[in-house]
């Protein structure tokens, strides 16, 4: 700025304006309004600077623009990619039957209408496609193992046994008695059992089974006071344990190395004939 008198010539400054077809531009505007023409002056700088704002908002809308442009291809090539469709809700879900939203004792009809459906609502996205297929699969190989390996199921057996008619027959024919009784047949078995492996004879053990035979007819008629019923059910108990003592040590029972000597295999068959008439004896109604 040069002064000369009271005439003051005003100075020059560059502004930069943003231009939205090539950039920015250097625009000289009026810093001191002349004062011979405040009016002209003042009007032309509100020109300039509305003009400024036009261009600022301008280029501020156009920015906005390539954003947005930018981020519809971003997100147009992520849909064609998926196909359009929605996800699979329970796609990351490892359990293959909560994938498929069944139970565990779904039929086969069940599992493949359920496969069916999502297949239906999810068909155009192909990991959910993946997905529900692999857990099909899987519950399908796992229902073929199991019909190939079925699992035994104790307790259902066990139920059935019981239910059958011939155990309920069976047990329909014994009674738990007193625990005084029990606990002094119990004693008397004990006992013959004890002498048959500490003294067997080379005739065997002749006389601990006579002896057995008699205490289970005087632990029958302590219980039943009847002579017939004592007679028929000590010996039919007596003959019936004989046998099944054989039959077991002979076909299912291996030798047993403590019990040592020729006589061993009689000794196996008396203790065995031993329970059996101790259960006949004291629970036999």
């Amino acid at each position: 700025m040069s002064v000369s008198g009271l005439i003051a010539s005003p100075s020059r400054c560059c502004l930069r304006l943003p231009d939205c077809n090539q950039g920015l531009v250097c625009r000289q505007v009026p810093s001191i309004p002349i004062a011979s023409k405040p009016k002209a002056k003042f009007g032309k700088l509100h020109l300039e600077r509305s003009r400024l704002t036009v261009s600022f908002r301008r280029w501020k809308m156009q920015k906005t623009h390539l954003i947005k442009c930018a981020m519809d291809a971003s997100y147009g090539d992520m849909a064609s990619e998926s196909g359009g469709a929605a996800m699979f809700p329970r796609i990351n879900v490892r359990d293959p039957y909560k994938r498929l939203g069944i139970s565990r004792e779904a039929s086969e009809d069940e599992i493949q209408a359920a496969r069916n459906f999502l297949i239906s609502k999810y068909g155009g996205h192909k990991p959910s496609v993946d997905a529900i297929e692999a857990a099909h699969d899987k519950i399908i190989m796992q229902k073929f193992y199991e019909r190939k390996n079925p699992k035994i199921d104790i307790k259902k057996k066990v139920r059935e046994v019981k239910q059958s008619r011939v155990v309920q027959a069976v047990t329909s024919r014994f009674q738990t008695p007193a625990t005084k009784f029990i606990v002094k047949t119990s004693i008397a078995f004990i006992v013959l059992g004890v002498l048959t492996v500490l003294f067997p004879t080379e005739e065997g053990p002749t006389l601990q089974v006579a002896i057995s035979l008699l205490a289970t007819f005087y632990f029958i008629h302590d219980r039943l006071k009847s002579k017939i019923r004592t007679l028929l059910y000590g010996a039919g108990a007596f003959i019936f344990s004989w046998l099944l003592g054989t039959f077991l040590m002979v076909s299912v029972i291996p030798p047993i190395p403590i019990l040592k000597g020729p006589r061993s295999f009689e000794v196996l068959t008396s203790l065995i004939t031993y329970v059996l008439l101790w259960v006949s004896s004291t629970y036999l109604k």
